[in-house]
C-alpha cells in the first residue's frame, strides 16, 4: 500500500470531500496551474486551508465537469 492520498477517502462527520488542484486537474485533464487560474478568475470555487493551500469541493467540481461534458455538441 502506498502513502499517497486518494480521492476516494470516506467523508468524515458529514463533511464534504475536498480535492487538491492536482486531483481536479486530473479530472479535467489539464495542468494544476490551469485549475489555480480558474479559481483566481472565479470560474470554480475554492477554499484555503490554514496553511494557505487551495482545496476544491468535490461536488462542485463534479457538477462543473458534468456541465462541461454535456455541452459538447454531437457530431
Amino acid at each position: 500500500m502506498t502513502a499517497s492520498t486518494s480521492t476516494q477517502q470516506p467523508r468524515q462527520n458529514g463533511q464534504e470531500q475536498l480535492l487538491t488542484p492536482g486531483e481536479v486537474a486530473a479530472l479535467f485533464r489539464v495542468d494544476p496551474k490551469t485549475v489555480t487560474r480558474w479559481a483566481t478568475a472565479g470560474r470554480i470555487g475554492s477554499i484555503r486551508t490554514p496553511g494557505g493551500h487551495r482545496r476544491f469541493r468535490e461536488s462542485e467540481v463534479r457538477t462543473l465537469l458534468a456541465e462541461l461534458t454535456n455541452d459538447i455538441p454531437a457530431s
